[in-house]
């Protein structure tokens, strides 16, 4: 349960002013460039002040499997709140700002308080606060602005795989109608391991258009770990409190 509650929480770490999503071509539209596809992507941004998402959430590893609920709460750009309860019970906390990452479990008693470096190293891929809102909200994980991307079209999708000197490989699939993320993708092949996110379908909440869930598949060598994220309740726009106290007799943990 340790390992579960950690690695589910480390799963949730890994529109333009209009209020609908772009249209633009039924189909992948071969004659795009990159550059406009990436365009495209970013005319989708969200515009809101706070989130709440009431979600189920399926944890399975190759020892367990777990169900539980989620609440998650965003103020944007500002902080996030995760809350993990099993029988209505809260059994974990992940209080997610620009600055730090922290987070406490009940099982062990025992919590973590520290920057994005050690988040990062073990996920194998660099975090931050921006990335870790952009996968709640299906946008793509990193700016896809600041990047060097080979362009195909699979599926009926935009393709984009990043052209770079880093062990990692980083893919982003594109619907072909709306520019919005269906699939992305972190690969090290030398370390045998990828970590891809799947929005399975999107709908119209409050006139935005957000992912209905988040399916992410994490692989390292033999082992795959999946987390899949329905989101069963959205609202916009509340008045939300993100409480969050470490009770004293709990014991800080430290990831290297």
């Amino acid at each position: 349960m340790k390992k579960y509650i950690g690695l589910l929480l480390f799963g949730f770490l890994v529109s333009c002013s209009a209020k609908k999503a772009v249209i633009a071509e039924t189909t992948a539209n071969d004659k795009l460039s990159a550059d406009k596809i990436i365009e495209n992507h970013y005319k989708n941004k969200l515009n809101f002040n706070t989130l709440y998402i009431k979600s189920s959430v399926n944890y399975r590893d190759p020892s367990q499997s777990q169900n539980v609920t989620a609440e998650i709460k965003i103020k944007k750009d500002e902080i996030i709140l995760v809350s993990i309860r099993i029988l209505g019970i809260t059994m974990a906390k992940a209080l997610i700002t620009p600055e730090k990452v922290q987070y406490y479990e009940k099982l062990n008693s025992s919590y973590f308080d520290g920057n994005y470096s050690a988040l990062s190293k073990l996920l194998g891929t660099e975090l931050d606060f921006q990335k870790v809102q952009n996968l709640l909200l299906g946008q793509a994980f990193d700016n896809l602005k600041t990047g060097k991307y080979n362009l195909s079209l699979e599926d009926n999708r935009y393709k984009l795989e990043s052209v770079s000197n880093t062990d990692s490989i980083k893919t982003f699939y594109l619907s072909g109608n709306n520019y919005l993320i269906n699939k992305e993708e972190i690969s090290q092949p030398a370390l045998e391991r990828m970590l891809q996110v799947i929005y399975p379908d999107r709908k119209s909440a409050e006139e935005f258009y957000l992912p209905t869930g988040i399916a992410i598949e994490a692989n390292q060598k033999s082992e795959k770990t999946t987390i899949n994220i329905n989101y069963n309740s959205i609202s916009f726009n509340e008045e939300l409190s993100f409480p969050y106290s470490v009770p004293n007799s709990y014991e800080r943990i430290f990831i290297n």
